[in-house]
């Protein structure tokens, strides 16, 4: 798959920082698939990626109740390994996650819910995390 992304990072400078941005649900679509294919590759050909922000539907990505059957890729796991494996922050939109049903145990809390399903290494964050981690980067790339 890194070769797919070769004219895309081909334009990066040596050892690019880079935002990605995930605007699409892990399943139904193969844009969140993308974005982490993108992030392995980046990552193999020596960029950084300083966080991956899901945002929109791409909260989605991150419900760990996702249950794909045992012959399907799990993309929730997948990227809970990129984050652990490479250590990269892998930040929520806290609005979209909300308005999604998407929770951590902490807004749960607060919302004197017993149940949650948004964990580590998942983190919410607002839009304050885009836009710094937007300031840091070299690059950003919206899928």
């Amino acid at each position: 798959m890194g070769a797919f992304f070769a004219p895309l990072l081909g334009l990066l400078v040596f050892m690019s920082k880079i935002l990605i941005q995930v605007n699409q649900p892990a399943y139904g679509q193969n844009t969140s698939f993308k974005a982490l294919c993108f992030a392995k590759a980046a990552i193999a050909e020596g960029h950084e990626i300083l966080r991956v922000f899901f945002y929109q539907d791409g909260v989605l990505s991150t419900n760990s109740l996702n249950s794909p059957a045992s012959d399907e890729f799990d993309l929730t796991k997948a990227w809970i390994a990129l984050g652990q494996q490479h250590n990269v922050a892998l930040i929520n939109c806290v609005s979209a996650a909300l308005r999604r049903g998407v929770l951590s145990q902490t807004e749960a809390s607060e919302q004197q819910l017993t149940h949650w399903n948004c964990d580590n290494p998942f983190v919410m964050g607002g839009l304050g995390e885009l836009v710094t981690g937007i300031e840091q980067a070299d690059r950003v790339v919206c899928f």
